[in-house]
């Protein structure tokens, strides 16, 4: 039985994607559930697994090329899945089934016998084949490849891939097309009178054109979307950070014992704190939607990440029905699966309101962008030891810089200062955060 592999739902505002790898070659023998193809969306790169046992069929849209959601990728034949040996790809010719869509050639694709690689070539360190078992690395991709052929670009030339896993891409290709018509141009600019090149630079210097990945390109676009369309300003407060240090250094060990897999940080009262003050001043929990403003019984709760390819922000769901040890599992949980680059569409989606903490790469103080539709969000800071005046009294405190950007289309300076001034004394004080008052 023939089974169709579709570009799957990829969650909200998303349309297309990216066929960034194929993880399986037609012929290939394949369990359920084994992942067999690799999608780069604008917000995570997901996998599409095997719907079922079986024989990888014809591939039809080659690595490199965007695809829309439902589109077909590939065909598998449904069955026992072969031995391992059965399974060898360089013991098997693969045939196009001339199924059920031969309007779509697997162009590029089609599996070849390729010889072994020699065993020293092998010792060497990890390599790539080009299917007639010549080793080189990089590896470009199929569309990259074409390309460097059409215009005579050695492997060796293109230094810095961007492509997963150290792939060429076929932008990196015309980024270095871009860079030789350049360079060529600014040498002939200063031949003839003498005249300096307008983009001349100095002696033994070099640039590099990147283009840009699409997380970044989404990343860079939302951004100045929520600049251009909401009213933000920033309110800034100070806390001492004395109670959860003291908290933190008598109650640490027995709660990472009590609760395996969770550490007891700050964000955890910090997430506490929000879920309450969000409680008090709901507008900050809101969005704007045309000329309506909608507001929510809920708190799911955005913590931007550093990840693999930038900055993403997973949520966690639900967040006022969460412990401080559910708390700390669920951003050690999401944060692994951020910086190894396997979120998932559903846990990036449906934030209401958001924290960064630039205080881990060092920040003093900083001014928070909106993550769009949000109304909020909440910026922390590095911890520093400061003279505090304190009844009188000059003492040292361990001092946070808190800063809250907001939609002043909705939030008023009152509610906003207000709200930032409540996780303050939740943070000071937080017995207040255990005894709900």
């Amino acid at each position: 039985m023939s089974v169709e592999i579709k570009v799957p739902e990829l969650g909200e505002s998303i349309t297309t994607a990216l066929v960034a790898r194929w993880l399986k070659q037609p012929g290939e023998g394949v369990k359920v559930d084994d992942p067999l193809v690799e999608l780069e969306t604008d917000k995570v790169s997901i996998e599409i697994p095997a719907p079922v046992s079986g024989i990888m069929g014809d591939i039809y849209v080659n690595e490199g090329e965007e695809v829309e959601v439902g589109a077909l990728l590939a065909m598998m034949t449904a069955g026992e899945a072969p031995s391992p040996e059965e399974d060898d790809p360089r013991k098997q010719v693969h045939r196009p089934s001339g199924g059920v869509h031969p309007p779509q050639p697997n162009v590029g694709l089609v599996s070849r016998p390729a010889p072994a690689p020699n065993p020293e070539d092998l010792q060497k360190g990890p390599q790539d084949y080009d299917g007639t078992g010549t080793a080189f690395s990089p590896h470009p991709m199929p569309a990259a490849k074409n390309l460097m052929q059409e215009h005579g670009v050695e492997v060796g030339a293109i230094t810095s891939p961007t492509g997963r896993g150290g792939r060429i891409t076929k932008a990196d290709v015309l980024a270095f097309l871009e860079r030789e018509k350049h360079s060529v141009a600014s040498q002939q600019a200063g031949v003839g009178e003498g005249k300096a090149s307008r983009e001349s630079k100095p002696v033994g210097s070099r640039e590099e054109r990147v283009k840009m990945t699409r997380l970044r390109a989404t990343i860079a676009r939302r951004l100045k979307e929520a600049q251009n369309t909401a009213a933000i300003l920033t309110t800034f407060n100070e806390v001492d950070m004395s109670a959860i240090i003291g908290l933190r250094k008598k109650y640490k060990e027995p709660f990472e014992k009590r609760h395996q897999g969770a550490r007891l940080g700050f964000m955890s009262f910090f997430v506490r704190a929000a879920v309450k003050a969000l409680a008090e001043f709901p507008v900050l929990n809101a969005e704007i939607d045309g000329e309506d403003i909608i507001y929510r019984d809920f708190m799911n709760i955005g913590i931007a990440v550093g990840g693999a390819n930038g900055l993403v922000v997973p949520v966690l769901c639900r967040a006022e029905q969460l412990s401080f040890a559910e708390i700390e599992a669920g951003i050690t949980q999401l944060g692994q699966k951020a910086r190894a680059g396997q979120l998932k569409l559903e846990e990036l989606a449906g934030g209401t309101f958001s924290i960064t903490n630039g205080g881990i790469y060092g920040s003093m103080m900083s001014t928070p962008i909106l993550n769009a539709p949000q109304s909020a969000i909440l910026g922390m800071h590095s911890i520093k030891e400061r003279p505090m005046a304190v009844e009188g009294q000059v003492v040292i405190r361990p001092m946070m810089y808190l800063a809250l950007s907001y939609d002043h289309r909705i939030v008023d300076g009152k509610e906003a200062v207000s709200f930032l001034v409540k996780i303050k004394d939740y943070v000071e004080d937080p017995m207040r955060l255990l005894l709900d008052v």
